[in-house]
C-alpha cells in the first residue's frame, strides 16, 4: 500500500483587530476594583471585549462560538451581562470570571433589544422575529412568549411597580402588555414611522419616544387604579379582562375603555438632527438623556426634577407678577397672571458632544457630584468617552479617552509576513500597522495613502506599500516615517510582487504597465551620512488592458500577468517576451499564485472559480468551483502543492493542486474576506476582512481524514434541517398573544433521545432483574448476580431508575420543555411511574414536579383515556401534594429563621449606630466646654 498525503489541521487562533463591532450595542460595565465608568463592555463580532477606558487595555474576552454578538446588556448588580446573538440565542456571561453557564434557545432571528428586571430574576428580550419572549434566570428556564407586533422589536421598557411591559417595534406601535394575563391590553397608534427607541422619565409617569422624525414624543401615563388594585387576584383580573372584551365585541362602535392606564400625548421636544434616533437612553435615575442619530453628534437633555420645575414656575410667576404690576399701575381688580408649564421647562438642552466619526451606540452615567459619563461606539471602529459637568450653566463635553490603536479605521486591504514569521504587517485606508504575531500587540503605527498592496524588503527593516493613487510609499520600522513616495503608476497600483533573487520588485497598475524596480541605497537628504533604501525604475512592459495581479515564478524564469480581459498572460522575465495566454475564465481574475517549484500556477476569478495550470504548456489541469461569492486571494503554502483561497462568501479554503481536492474550510469572519498572507514556514496563517478583524490561524499537528470531514459536513447539514423542521405542537392548545417560550433545536432533539435512550435501558434491566427473579424462583435457590450494564457501571453503579434521573438532571433547564415536548407517548407512562418512585423517595422534588405537569399538561387526553395509568396518577397525586407541602414547610421555616436573623443583626446595628452618635455628641460638648474655658481664662 502507497503512502498517503498527509493534510494537517488549521485551527483558529486568534481575533484582533477589531475594537467593537457594528452590529452590538456599547454598555458600562463594573469589575472588580474598578471605578463606575472605567471598562466598557462592546461586542466584537462572536466575542465580547471588555475595554480599560482609562488604560485603552482589553482586560478580558468573552468568548462566543460561531454567531455575531447583537445586543449586550448588564445585569443590575453588574456581577452579569446578558448577550444576544444574530442566531437568536441568549447567553449570560459572569464578569467575574468570564464564563457563561446560563443559555436560552427562543429566538428565531437575531436579538435586538433586552432589558433586566431591578432584581435581576427576569430578562426580556426582543427579536428580529417581532417576538418579545419573558425568561426566568434564576430556574434558567423561558416563562412565556408574547406575540402581536408585526416587525423587530427595537426597544423594551419594564414598569416594575406594576408588573407591566412596554415595548416598540419597527412596525410603528407602542404596545402595552401586563405580565400577571400576558396579554397586551393597549396599542399605541401615534407614530406615522418607525419607533426606534424609548425611554421612562419622571419615576415612570412619562414615557419618551424617538421615531424617524425630529421629533421626541412625549406620553403622560396615569394609572387606573381600579382596574389595577395592589392585591388583585390573577383569577379575577383575567375574567375581568374576558368580561370587558365582551363587551367591546357588543359594542363595536363606543370609544375603547381605558385599562390598567390612561397613556395621552404631552407634546414634543425638537432635536437638531433631522434623521432618525439611532439610540435614546438615560442613565440609572433617568435624570439626563442621551440621543444621536446616524451623524456626529450626541444631544443631551437633562430632565428636571418636579421640584425644580415647581421653583422655576415660581420664578417665572414672581417675573409675570412684576411685570404685570409694573405695567398696569393704579388699575384695579387686575386678574392674577397665569403662567402656562410647558414640555421645554422639564426637559432641558444641556449640550452637544461633537464624536470624531458617525455614532453607532451610546451609553452614560451620571455621578452623584453631577458629573456624567458618556461611552461611545463609533462607525469607523473606534470607542471614545467624554465628560459632562451638569452642574454648569453651559456645559462642554471633554473627551477624556480614545481607542483607536489596536485597529484600523477601514478595512485592511493588504497583509504580509516578515521572514521570520514574527512581524504582520497590515494596511488600510489611512493607516499601515505592524503587530507582532505572538502578542498581538501593535509595534509601529504609520499613516499611508489608501494602500492596496505590501511586502516586506528582504532583512524585514523597511515595508513597501503600494497605493490607490499609483505612488510606492517606503516606510523604515526602526523610526517609523515615511522614506519615500515615488510615482509609479498613473492608475491604481493592484498588486506587488518580491523578486526571488531579493533585488528589486515588480508592479502592475491600472495604467496597463508592469514595471520593474531595483533597489538601491542611496544618501540621505536630510543627515547627508546615512544611506537609505530607494527604488529604481528599470524596465516597463506595456499590455493591453488593466493590470489586476503580478506574479514571478520562484526560478524567476517567468513572470504571469493577470489583466481585465479575463486572461493571464506569461512572460519570459529576461527578454519580456509572450510566452503562454491562460483562458477560460468567464470574469477577470482577480489573484494567482506559483508553486514552489515553477511547475503550477492557480488562478483566482471573480466567476468564483479556481483554475489550475501547468506551466510547461499552459494546460489547464482543473477547474473548480470554490466559492459562492468572487474569489479574493489565493496564495500556495510554502514548499508544499497546497493553496488556500480567500472569498467574498466569508470563507478561507485549502486545496491540494495535486489531487483537486477540497481539504477544508476556515470559517470565522462574518463579511467578505479581502485578503489573508500565509508565513513563510507554513505555520501561521492571518486574514482580513470587511468586519474589521483580523484573524490568526495557526497549523496543528492533528492530521485531517477527508472521508471523516465530509461525513462530518453531512452530519452538521443533517442536524441543521432537523433542528429547522415545524415546531411541535401542544395538543388542545391555541395560538394566541402568549406562547411557550423555547424553541426546537438540534440540542433538544438530542436530549429527547437521550431520554428515550435512557427509559429502553431502564426497561431492558427491569426485564433482565424479573427474569431473574423468576429463574431463582423456578431454581428455588440464589442464582450468580446479573452483570451490571456498563453505562451504569460508567455512572458509579446506580440503578436503572437512578439513571433516568440523572439523564434528565443534564439536560438544560431552558431546554426540558421542548425535550419532553417532542418525547413520543410510548415513554410517558414509563417517566410517570419513575416519577412516582422519586417522589416517594424525596428525589429532585422540584425537577420531577416541573416535568410532572408539563407532561400531564401536553398528553393529558390520552393519560385520562387510558386505564392503567389510573393508579399511578393516584399515587402521585398523593405523593406530589405530601412532598410539595413537605419543601413549602422547610422553606417557610428557613425564611423566617433568616427573617429574625436580619432583624436581630439590624438590631443591632442601630443599637451601635444610636451609641456612636451620643458619644460623638458627648465629645462635641466637651471640646466645646474646654474651648470656651480657655476663652474665659484669656479674657
Amino acid at each position: 500500500m502507497g503512502l498517503t498525503k498527509q493534510y494537517l489541521r488549521y485551527v483558529a487562533s486568534a481575533v484582533f483587530g477589531v475594537i467593537g463591532s457594528q452590529k452590538a450595542n456599547i454598555a458600562f460595565v463594573t469589575l472588580r476594583g474598578g471605578g463606575k465608568g472605567q471598562y466598557v463592555a462592546v461586542g466584537a463580532c462572536e466575542h465580547v471585549f471588555i475595554w480599560d477606558v482609562r488604560k485603552a487595555e482589553k482586560v478580558l474576552i468573552l468568548e462566543g462560538k460561531k454567531h455575531e454578538v447583537t445586543y449586550l446588556c448588564p445585569s443590575p448588580d453588574g456581577i452579569h451581562i446578558a448577550v444576544g446573538y444574530e442566531d437568536g440565542s441568549v447567553r449570560i456571561f459572569s464578569l467575574l470570571n468570564g464564563e457563561s453557564n446560563i443559555s436560552f434557545s427562543g429566538h428565531k432571528s437575531a436579538v435586538s433589544v433586552m432589558r433586566y428586571d431591578a432584581l435581576g430574576a427576569r430578562l426580556v428580550t426582543g427579536s428580529k422575529d417581532t417576538d418579545v419572549i419573558v425568561w426566568d434566570i434564576i430556574n434558567e428556564c423561558g416563562l412565556y412568549r408574547l406575540k402581536g407586533h408585526k416587525d423587530a422589536i427595537t426597544q423594551i421598557l419594564l414598569l416594575e411597580s406594576k408588573n407591566l411591559l412596554i415595548t416598540s417595534s419597527k412596525d410603528s406601535f407602542v404596545k402595552w402588555w401586563d405580565l400577571d394575563t400576558q396579554h397586551c391590553f393597549k396599542t399605541m397608534v401615534g407614530h406615522h414611522t418607525e419607533v426606534w427607541g424609548m425611554v421612562l422619565l419622571n419615576q415612570e409617569s412619562r414615557l419618551l419616544t424617538g421615531s424617524a422624525d425630529s421629533e421626541l414624543r412625549a406620553w403622560d401615563i396615569q394609572y387606573i387604579e381600579e382596574g389595577k388594585e395592589a392585591g388583585e387576584p390573577q383569577e379575577k383580573k383575567v375574567r375581568t379582562l374576558l368580561e370587558s372584551e365582551e363587551e367591546d365585541e357588543e359594542g363595536l362602535d363606543d370609544e375603547p375603555e381605558e385599562r390598567i392606564l390612561s397613556c395621552k400625548k404631552a407634546g414634543s421636544v425638537l432635536r437638531e438632527a433631522r434623521d432618525r434616533v439611532v439610540s435614546l437612553v438615560t442613565d440609572a435615575k433617568a435624570k439626563v438623556l442621551a440621543c444621536h442619530g446616524l451623524d456626529t453628534t450626541l444631544e443631551v437633555f437633562i430632565v428636571l426634577s418636579e421640584e425644580e420645575v415647581q421653583k422655576k414656575m415660581d420664578k417665572k410667576l414672581k417675573k409675570a407678577k412684576k411685570k404685570q404690576s409694573m405695567s398696569q399701575e393704579g388699575e384695579e381688580d387686575v386678574p392674577e397672571p397665569v403662567v402656562e408649564r410647558k414640555l421645554s421647562d422639564e426637559i432641558q438642552k444641556l449640550a452637544n458632544i461633537k464624536a470624531s466619526s458617525k455614532i453607532r451606540s451610546v451609553d452614560c452615567l451620571l455621578a452623584p457630584n453631577g458629573e456624567m459619563k458618556v461611552a461611545l461606539l463609533l462607525q469607523n471602529n473606534t470607542v471614545e468617552t467624554y465628560t459632562l459637568k451638569t452642574t454648569e450653566k453651559n456645559p462642554t463635553g471633554t473627551k477624556t479617552s480614545r481607542l483607536t490603536l489596536s485597529g484600523h479605521r477601514t478595512d485592511v486591504r493588504t497583509l504580509a509576513f516578515s521572514s521570520d514569521n514574527i512581524a504582520v504587517l497590515s494596511a488600510s485606508g489611512e493607516t499601515v500597522k505592524v503587530w507582532n504575531r505572538s502578542t498581538l500587540q501593535v509595534i509601529r503605527t504609520m499613516g499611508c495613502e489608501y494602500a492596496l498592496c505590501s511586502l516586506f524588503v528582504p532583512g524585514d527593516r523597511q515595508i513597501i506599500l503600494g497605493t490607490k493613487s499609483g505612488k510606492i510609499q517606503i516606510f523604515d520600522l526602526a523610526s517609523g516615517s515615511l522614506l519615500e513616495t515615488t510615482d509609479a503608476h498613473d492608475g491604481a497600483l493592484w498588486s506587488m510582487c518580491l523578486s526571488p533573487d531579493q533585488r528589486g520588485i515588480v508592479t502592475g497598475g491600472a495604467d496597463k504597465t508592469v514595471k520593474f524596480w531595483d533597489f538601491e541605497l542611496i544618501k540621505d537628504q536630510d543627515s547627508g551620512k546615512t544611506k537609505r533604501l530607494t527604488v529604481k525604475h528599470t524596465r516597463t512592459l506595456q499590455l493591453d488592458e488593466d493590470v489586476l495581479c503580478v506574479r514571478y515564478s520562484p526560478d524567476q524564469r517567468l513572470l504571469a500577468v493577470s489583466l481585465l480581459d479575463c486572461t493571464v498572460k506569461i512572460f519570459y522575465t529576461d527578454t519580456l517576451k509572450f510566452f503562454l495566454s491562460l483562458y477560460g475564465h468567464k470574469l477577470p481574475v482577480l489573484c494567482l499564485d506559483i508553486s514552489h517549484d515553477s511547475a503550477l500556477i492557480a488562478t483566482g476569478s471573480a466567476d468564483r472559480n479556481v483554475k489550475i495550470w501547468g506551466l510547461d504548456f499552459g494546460d489547464c489541469h482543473r477547474s473548480m468551483f470554490a466559492h459562492d461569492d468572487s474569489v479574493m486571494f489565493l496564495q500556495f503554502v510554502p514548499k508544499t502543492h497546497l493553496f488556500f483561497t480567500a472569498g467574498k462568501d466569508r470563507k478561507i479554503k485549502q486545496w491540494d493542486a495535486d489531487k483537486f481536492e477540497h481539504i477544508q474550510t476556515l470559517e470565522g469572519h462574518h463579511r467578505e474576506v479581502w485578503c489573508l498572507a500565509i508565513s513563510p514556514n507554513g505555520d501561521h496563517i492571518v486574514s482580513s476582512s470587511h468586519d474589521k478583524t483580523l484573524r490568526l490561524w495557526e497549523r496543528t499537528r492533528e492530521p485531517i481524514i477527508l472521508e471523516e470531514e465530509k461525513e462530518m459536513e453531512r452530519e452538521a447539514e443533517f442536524e441543521e434541517s432537523l433542528a429547522k423542521g415545524d415546531e411541535p405542537v401542544v395538543p388542545g392548545e391555541t395560538k394566541g398573544e402568549a406562547e411557550p417560550a423555547g424553541k426546537k433545536t438540534i440540542e433538544t432533539v438530542k436530549a429527547a433521545e437521550r431520554i428515550m435512550e435512557a427509559v429502553e435501558l431502564y426497561r431492558e434491566e427491569t426485564e433482565k432483574l424479573e427474569e431473574h427473579k423468576a429463574a431463582c424462583k423456578a431454581a428455588g435457590k440464589e442464582l450468580p448476580p446479573l452483570k451490571m450494564n456498563p453505562i451504569l457501571v460508567a455512572f458509579g453503579n446506580v440503578s436503572p431508575s437512578q439513571y433516568v434521573l440523572e439523564v434528565i438532571k443534564k439536560v438544560r433547564s431552558s431546554e426540558l420543555e421542548v425535550s419532553l415536548l417532542v418525547l413520543p407517548f410510548p415513554y410517558v407512562p414509563d417517566l410517570l411511574k419513575l416519577f412516582s418512585g422519586y417522589l416517594q423517595q424525596g428525589l429532585e422534588v422540584e425537577l420531577v414536579c416541573r416535568c410532572l405537569f408539563f407532561l400531564l399538561r401536553v398528553n393529558f387526553g390520552q393519560i385520562t383515556s387510558n386505564q392503567m395509568l389510573l393508579s399511578v396518577i393516584d399515587e402521585l397525586r398523593t405523593n406530589t401534594i405530601s412532598k410539595v407541602r413537605e419543601i413549602r414547610d422547610v422553606l417557610g421555616f428557613n425564611s423566617a429563621g433568616l427573617q429574625f436573623l436580619q432583624r436581630e443583626i439590624e438590631n443591632k446595628e442601630d443599637v451601635m449606630f444610636f451609641a456612636d452618635a451620643t458619644d460623638r455628641f458627648k465629645e462635641k460638648n466637651r471640646k466645646r466646654k474646654k474651648r470656651e474655658r480657655a476663652v474665659l481664662t484669656i479674657t
